[in-house]
């Protein structure tokens, strides 16, 4: 297991990307989080109550793989769910938590499969996220999702959390913003496509792909 060397990189690249997150509409007010673990095993993460459009460097937490604040401002009440997915995925050294609109409303749906909540409609949501489980409504920073969530990010590097939102882990940042990216598009489609005929991915089709 590895992370990111260098903490001031670390801590610059979570601010730039979580203000590109930002100014692109993929979250709002003070929602979403996003965190990283870097190469002594723990984890740097945006702080409790922040908007990603105006966090700073200073103000990222420092946590243990176990969501324990260990210095800076108190972390985001989500601290729990980042540490559950860097245990479960030794590989994974980021995680993005996002509320962007079409996710949120797919995770509002009670028709769909909790197995696999949206299909594979493109080839990049195949290869960037592969099957979508969905988990029980849990009120946010609830630390009884925390065995759940560990459980499932042990196969599956991306959840929709039932009424809130994704949750994404990958090897980088940037890999895990890219994720959590696809799943709003696809989400989207989703929707722009209902009523409508639709030739989702086969098996076969997305099999063809590498998942992240």
């Amino acid at each position: 297991m590895s992370g990111y060397a260098d903490e001031s990189a670390a801590r610059a690249l979570v601010v730039a990307t979580a203000r590109s997150l930002f100014a692109r509409g993929l979250t709002h007010g003070s929602t979403g989080n996003l965190s990283v673990r870097l190469a002594d095993g723990t984890l740097l993460l945006t702080p409790t109550g922040a908007g990603l459009g105006t966090v700073t460097e200073t103000d990222l937490s420092r946590a243990d793989v176990q969501g324990r604040r260990l210095d800076g401002p108190k972390p985001t009440k989500e601290a729990f769910l980042h540490a559950a997915f860097y245990r479960a995925r030794p590989t994974a050294h980021a995680v993005v938590h996002l509320h962007s609109t079409y996710a949120a409303a797919l995770s509002t749906r009670a028709d769909l499969d909790p197995e696999d909540v949206l299909p594979p409609l493109t080839a990049y949501y195949a290869m960037r996220v592969g099957t979508l489980p969905l988990l029980p409504y849990h009120a946010p920073g609830d630390t009884s999702l925390e065995t759940l969530a560990e459980r499932t990010a042990r196969t599956h590097h991306a959840v929709l959390l039932a009424n809130h939102g994704p949750v994404v882990a990958a090897a980088t940042l940037e890999q895990a913003a890219d994720a959590a990216e696809e799943l709003e598009e696809t989400a989207k489609l989703f929707f722009l496509l209902h009523g409508h005929p639709t030739r989702p991915l086969t098996p076969e089709q997305a099999a063809l792909t590498t998942t992240r």
